[in-house]
């Protein structure tokens, strides 16, 4: 099965993992998405009725199975373990925040939270389910491109699954820059744009029936971001980057794959492939990769 890719599709400068300059290109700046590309991207999907997020057969339901542990353990580690942060009494802000999955766990580690998200039916099911849950997190209507915060107002913040769906990349990150205080730490978690990304997320992920987990208009491969590209642009808003982490199954391409086919067929529901198809942490970058920056270049 073929995996066509236009000729102008990778541009130069643009490696997979390596950050900026180690081979000898300039890395350029990433400009805002054009109209027709951004389009290919459903982002009425988090506008749907009813808690799209925690059903069992939702494909929304792998984010808290198959995604969130890994990437929790990562920052938990980078936070709490390694930057000696203590949680309590500390904000911190989830952009991008949906249906609360990521934002819940964040408040378990201690900190004073704070979601944001333009889609209102997603932000009242995260309420709602936080309020059952005992969890006490301010949930509030707003986007990556205009943060309703004043300058200095969190100690950490994340963005998760989020970058690969805005026009304006700059933007955002300027904004998560503007609101983090001196010593803040930005976590964040995206896909880059490679060839193995584009057959994985895109061809099987979304578009082959045989295989395909998610919504054919859940991610356009021309908005993934390139390692070296995310790291220049921190630099260029105050963020001292410090590292990458990838993400990957935690089976063989072949398994992965087997588990996929049955999903499709019918045989198991998103709660099932979640508990056996998992993210592990890897160093390969070429699909989905985990980061971390500091605003001002010292951490608290």
């Amino acid at each position: 099965m073929s995996c066509p890719i236009a000729k102008d599709d990778f541009g130069a400068g643009n490696s997979s993992s390596a950050p900026a300059g180690t081979r000898g290109r300039r890395t350029e700046p990433l400009k805002k998405v054009a109209q027709d590309v951004y389009e290919r991207i459903d982002n009425d999907l988090y506008r749907a009725a009813g808690d799209v997020w925690r059903q069992p057969d939702s494909p929304f339901y792998l984010m808290q199975s198959s995604f969130n542990p890994a990437r929790v353990g990562y920052f938990k580690r980078k936070l709490l373990a390694e930057l000696n942060i203590d949680p309590q009494g500390r904000t911190a802000l989830d952009v991008g925040c949906g249906g609360g999955i990521l934002s819940e766990e964040i408040a378990r580690l201690g900190f004073a939270v704070t979601g944001i998200d333009p889609a209102g039916p997603s932000l009242r099911m995260a309420a709602g389910h936080a309020q059952a849950g005992g969890l006490r997190i301010a949930y509030e209507q707003g986007s990556g491109e205009a943060i309703p915060f004043r300058n200095d107002s969190f100690d950490v913040v994340f963005c998760c699954d989020v970058l690969e769906h805005v026009r304006d990349v700059a933007k955002v990150v300027a904004e998560i820059s503007r609101v983090l205080k001196p010593g803040g730490v930005f976590c964040y978690g995206t896909l880059n744009r490679t060839f193995l990304s584009k057959l994985v997320a895109i061809n099987i992920a979304q578009v082959w029936k045989r295989w395909a987990m998610a919504p054919p208009s859940l991610h356009a491969w021309r908005m993934f971001i390139k390692p070296d590209e995310l790291k220049s642009l921190l630099g260029r808003h105050g963020l001292e980057w410090r590292e990458h982490r990838g993400l990957g199954p935690n089976v063989s391409p072949l398994k992965f794959l087997g588990l996929l086919r049955q999903r499709a067929r019918g045989l198991l529901t998103y709660k099932d492939l979640g508990e056996r198809l998992f993210a592990v942490e890897k160093s390969d970058l070429s699909i989905i990769y985990l980061g971390y920056a500091i605003k001002g270049g010292t951490s608290k």
